[in-house]
């Protein structure tokens, strides 16, 4: 991996959770739905916030790096085109795979495209630099 992907993998990985996170604190929920609901992506079967959470870590850095991966090789780059591509993921995360993943699926859905447009947006701009 390039030192570029690397920073634009990292930086979709903090950045993509800011949105639901500022979202629900704001509502007064728990901030950490979304990751258990990462965490079963792993382990579909467990119950436990803690085994959730020490899955959701190695979930949501591989599916970072991997999408920024993808982005890399998009023959256009940028902000704009990171933020349709971030929608694009959304649309194949949440509306294909995640509608299989209970957890998933009954998170707040327009916190999770936030997500993912931010996610998009910030990889994009990394990449173009």
């Amino acid at each position: 991996m390039t030192s570029k992907l690397l920073k634009a993998g990292a930086l979709g990985a903090v950045v993509s959770g800011v949105p639901s996170t500022a979202w629900t604190l704001a509502r007064g929920e728990s901030p950490l739905d979304g990751a258990r609901a990462a965490g079963a992506i792993a382990l579909p079967h467990e119950k436990r916030t803690l085994v959730l959470l020490a899955a959701a870590a190695p979930v949501h850095v591989a599916l970072s790096f991997g999408w920024a991966a993808v982005l890399a090789t998009l023959p256009r780059r940028g902000p704009g085109w990171g933020l349709l591509a971030g929608l694009g993921i959304a649309a194949l995360d949440l509306g294909v795979i995640g509608r299989r993943i209970p957890a998933i699926r009954e998170l707040p859905q327009g916190r999770q495209w936030a997500d993912h447009a931010a996610y998009g947006l910030s990889v994009g701009w990394m990449l173009s630099r």
